[in-house]
């Protein structure tokens, strides 16, 4: 195929907080991308690909107007658009955790502004500035609400009363004196496309991969793999102790007797449960990461 015929995929994905998480986990999925800290126009492993960097809170217009086929953005951002675009699936991850983010209204500590009543006649300051208009209406709540350019949690009280912002843990609003009064919307980063592209066939199934890849890669975050050796005699006195994804894969060894147990569990369980399984006669057990989950 010529160069000029070459078909690809053109993927805006988000620069800024969720960047790094995002190109780890296109990692694990199997593409390789590679960007210095001042490009728009990382480079990946594979020549179908076309990726642009690009702000979350853009990904969905472009998307929608087709400069984009598809992007990686927070289900906030398209609200906040009101982008018509296809969603594709939900990737749970965030900057730091695997928690959504929040968009929370935050007051200082010693204000008196207790709910979202007391809010009436206030000055807000937010990136989110269409979702808080709309959230305030609905509580019956007339206040200001003004756009936010950045390091929006030094803002108050000085310039405004209150700030919806955006947080993961919390730590960013406490380190700076303030508490969260309630919680607007949470959010996790969507996959979506744009309309045409996913009715284009071969931009479809592309897509339909990246989807299929990038789940299975999140689903295998919190999994490890873990083999080891029994005694057939203690078999079943050591699966009542065995966690699996399904059914664990049993295998007869050379040496009689014996048998090799091959399975998929939570990490968390595995670091708890090891002890157990020695005691249980388990030999040469082997913990292993995964990269992908496929379910």
């Amino acid at each position: 195929m010529t160069e000029q015929t070459k078909k690809s995929l053109r993927l805006g994905l988000p620069k800024g907080s969720l960047q790094d998480s995002t190109l780890n986990l296109l990692a694990k999925a199997g593409w390789k991308v590679s960007s210095s800290s001042r490009s728009y126009l990382p480079r990946s492993d594979d020549p179908e690909l076309e990726l642009r960097l690009i702000r979350a809170q853009e990904i969905s217009r472009y998307v929608e107007h087709g400069y984009l086929d598809a992007g990686i953005t927070g289900a906030d951002w398209i609200t906040e658009n009101d982008s018509d675009v296809h969603a594709v699936c939900e990737i749970a991850y965030s900057k730091q955790t695997t928690n959504p983010a929040r968009w929370v209204l935050a007051v200082p500590n010693d204000s008196p502004i207790k709910s979202v009543k007391d809010l009436q006649g206030k000055h807000i300051a937010t990136e989110l500035v269409g979702h808080t208009r709309r959230w305030l209406e609905k509580h019956g709540v007339t206040a200001e609400v003004e756009f936010s350019w950045g390091a929006t949690e030094v803002k108050a009280p000085e310039l405004v009363d209150a700030i919806v912002d955006i947080t993961e843990t919390g730590s960013s609003l406490r380190a700076n004196n303030l508490r969260i009064v309630e919680t607007l919307c949470s959010s996790f980063p969507q996959l979506i496309a744009n309309h045409a592209a996913w009715q284009d066939g071969w931009k479809r199934k592309k897509i339909e991969t990246l989807a299929l890849l990038l789940r299975g890669a999140l689903a295998a975050e919190e999994k490890v793999g873990l083999k080891m050796n029994v005694p057939r005699a203690k078999l079943d006195a050591l699966l009542k102790e065995l966690p699996a994804l399904r059914n664990p894969t049993i295998a007869p060894l050379a040496q009689d007797g014996w048998v090799a147990i091959e399975t998929i569990a939570d990490e968390r369980v595995v670091r708890e449960i090891i002890p157990q399984l020695k005691a249980a006669g388990a030999e040469g057990i082997i913990e292993y990461p995964l990269n992908k989950v496929i379910y």
